[in-house]
């Protein structure tokens, strides 16, 4: 016999939080429709999709950053719970209806940082299977099957790719004590040591030194320095749009750090095609991340040095975003057979 579905309407027109109907042999049954939610965190937000088994995306929520070594771990769980919180409000839901919960998370790639991650969720979301991973982990499997290298232009950086065996390989993300060269980041905080040896020497500000400073509505540089020591997240990010403008607009300071940006970041692509041994392989090359898309001058540049170090790539686009790979990763977990079915 045919089987049919229909949805159960909830208020506003929107669908129930909990059940679907199936009809079979004339006679109406209830069924329990089980979600997941999948959040993917980084340096400067979190943004998480509510699923439900069928694949569809549901509701979605954003927070602020939940990077727990820019954050803390306390800063990066409140994160991801105010998004996971959003989403599950809007569908209408409540925790107890969420089955799965699958964090990608930047700043998590350390063993030890994924175990206090994921028992802090746990004992937020005691009764859920709870998987963190991180948001490397998100970018590849979002470009679906066969061989990809993901290069993420962001408050962080790093290149990530799969070799003929499957195994995901990555170069960078080491954060930006240790690494993130060509970031947002990188970005921002080279234009402004610039402008600081400059009026070490007694210099007038350049014109994109004066900018910094008007954008960002600082007095001076004093006042500048103590804001990053405070919290360096929140200003030198925000000086690469500064930059990125400049450059649009001609100025030359602003182009050579965009130039040294696009550098930088196609020698983690290329570095990344010398491990997985695809020099001479065609693959998908895709750009994601904050910085791609701001800026026609650096997005040419980019684009042209990539070009360069990967003749053979076909540049592409993500499949889903991130925060959708990380449901599709909790949707697997929720689908695994388990010991006793399988």
């Amino acid at each position: 016999m045919a089987r049919r579905w229909r949805w159960k309407r909830g208020r506003r027109g929107k669908p129930a939080a909990t059940w679907c109907y199936a009809e079979w042999g004339g006679v109406t049954y209830a069924l329990g429709m089980r979600y997941v939610l999948g959040l993917d965190g980084g340096g400067t937000k979190t943004e998480c999709v509510l699923m439900d088994e069928a694949g569809l995306v549901r509701a979605e929520g954003r927070s602020g950053p939940s990077n727990p070594m820019r954050v803390g771990f306390g800063g990066a769980l409140a994160a991801v719970c105010e998004a996971a919180r959003t989403a599950m409000y809007n569908a209408n839901l409540s925790a107890g209806d969420i089955h799965v919960l699958c964090a990608g998370l930047a700043g998590a790639a350390q063993v030890e940082s994924q175990r206090k991650l994921k028992k802090l969720l746990g004992e937020e979301f005691p009764t859920q299977v709870v998987e963190v991973c991180t948001d490397i982990d998100l970018k590849l499997e979002a470009t679906g099957e066969g061989h990809a290298i993901v290069l993420n232009v962001g408050t962080g950086t790093f290149a990530v790719g799969r070799d003929q065996n499957g195994q995901a390989i990555r170069v960078g993300g080491h954060g930006p004590l240790l690494g993130d060269e060509g970031s947002a980041y990188d970005v921002g905080r080279r234009a402004m040591i610039a402008a600081l040896r400059a009026s070490d020497r007694g210099s007038q500000d350049s014109a994109l030194a004066a900018r910094i400073l008007h954008d960002l509505r600082a007095p001076d540089w004093e006042e500048l320095q103590l804001r990053v020591y405070r919290a360096p997240d929140e200003v030198f990010p925000r000086i690469f749009p500064v930059v990125t403008a400049a450059a649009d607009e001609g100025d030359p300071e602003a182009r050579m750090l965009l130039h040294d940006a696009a550098e930088e970041l196609a020698g983690l692509v290329a570095d990344l095609m010398e491990r997985l041994r695809l020099k001479d392989e065609k693959f998908l090359l895709v750009k994601s991340g904050g910085m791609a898309g701001r800026s026609a001058y650096f997005d040419k540049r980019l684009d042209e040095r990539l070009h360069a170090v990967a003749p053979k790539a076909e540049f592409g686009e993500l499949q889903v975003t991130a925060a959708q790979a990380a449901a599709r990763l909790a949707l697997k977990l929720l689908l695994a057979p388990t010991e006793e079915g399988a």
